[in-house]
């Protein structure tokens, strides 16, 4: 028996955002990173909206890419401030996440980020305020997701906090909110959700129901990324990006994901690579490693006219250059001595990852690690 978990109410199209104006509520903390969605006018539309439904609202801004613990505790006492009965995650997935993460803690303020991060040890949520996230990137799916990332900037590692308790009561799926995006935000994100379609399809609990979503996602990428990102005033394929963000994050919250978010979450944490752009670089060699017990690759191969997870990954690999992302953690920028010196404990903490329970092929720690290094190098695996 499985189930299938999404968010109470999903607005989706250009214009949606407009549905703010049918929520109900008192009071609303609205969590932003920086300047973006109030440059674009995100934010003082949201507010208006809310105020429209007698909402009043309060902004927390200054979430940086891959929130801290710091930032989320700043948070957490904002909101035991304002007593709010509506918390808003609004822009990029470090906002939304970060917004998450501070719900934890506003109705549980004795939580430890170590204890969180067992699988699905969220307590029961929504006895202080319901959650809706608005995205404003596509990439993360987090507006479906029962998952929030956060880092220990202490200790160099990110901790993803898994609990369908997390999963937001609305999400609201407007493209119109992406169009400010620059070129680099675009490629990454939309990467990344590739990387979450192709590790859902993968999943070792994987299910038709969620197949479908993941494979329609895929889809959506590759046949909009380079689109938007050579056009970002392209709404129609801006909404299409955001849809295969959403539906693949649909499909991930209820399967999980695997390595390539396992290994990625550490390079993320300990050399602050973008996370669309780890996942892009491992990803043609995780296809590689994975491909030795499912032929679920070779599906996917079909969507591009191909019929190998070889050629599979080979088009991975393709979309990632087209789209302007670097192929390799040394091109990236990684210096040689700091690698080597961190390349065990990545691997490590990559085994220890909750999303490794998830991988359909399990790996051993010198596969993660040789795998960590095919991908420092930009070399193809062959175990």
């Amino acid at each position: 028996m499985a189930k299938f978990i999404v968010p109470k109410e999903i607005f989706h199209g250009l214009g949606s955002l407009e549905n703010l104006k049918t929520l109900k509520g008192q009071r609303a903390v609205i969590v932003i990173g920086g300047n973006s969605v109030k440059a674009n006018g995100s934010l003082e539309r949201t507010e208006n909206y809310l105020n429209e439904a007698g909402i009043s609202t309060v902004v927390f801004s200054g979430v940086e890419a891959d929130p801290s613990i710091e930032t989320v505790l700043k948070g957490a006492d904002f909101f035991t401030q304002e007593q709010p009965d509506v918390i808003v995650g609004l822009g990029g997935c470090s906002a939304i996440d970060a917004a998450k993460a501070m719900w934890v803690y506003y109705e549980y303020p004795d939580s430890k980020l170590e204890d969180l991060a067992a699988p699905f040890a969220v307590k029961a949520m929504r006895n202080k305020a319901y959650f809706v996230a608005i995205p404003s990137t596509s990439g993360t799916g987090t507006e479906m997701t029962g998952l929030s990332v956060i880092t220990d900037r202490e200790k160099g590692t990110k901790y993803p906090i898994v609990s369908h308790e997390l999963t937001p009561d609305v999400a609201i799926i407007d493209g119109d909110l992406c169009a400010s995006m620059p070129a680099h935000v675009t490629a990454n994100t939309g990467l990344d959700a590739l990387s979450h379609g192709v590790e859902a399809f993968a999943s070792n609990i994987a299910d038709r129901y969620n197949d479908s979503l993941a494979k329609g996602a895929i889809d959506l990428v590759f046949k909009n990324l380079n689109t938007v990102v050579e056009e970002p005033n392209n709404l129609e394929a801006r909404q299409a990006m955001h849809d295969a963000s959403c539906m693949a994050g649909m499909a991930f919250t209820n399967v999980w994901l695997g390595i390539v978010h396992s290994m990625s979450h550490q390079i993320g944490g300990t050399f602050g690579i973008p996370h669309g752009c780890g996942n892009a670089i491992l990803m043609p060699n995780v296809i590689r490693f994975n491909s030795k017990v499912t032929d679920k690759y070779n599906e996917l191969a079909a969507l591009s006219g191909r019929t190998s997870a070889e050629e599979f990954a080979q088009e991975v690999s393709k979309l990632r250059a087209s789209a302007g992302v670097v192929g390799s953690l040394k091109e990236y920028g990684i210096d040689q001595k700091e690698w080597d010196a961190k390349l065990d404990t990545l691997t490590q903490n990559a085994m220890d990852d909750p999303c490794t329970l998830f991988n359909p092929r399990k790996p051993k720690f010198e596969e993660i690690k040789a795998i960590y290094q095919a991908c420092y190098n930009g070399t193809s695996i062959t175990i």
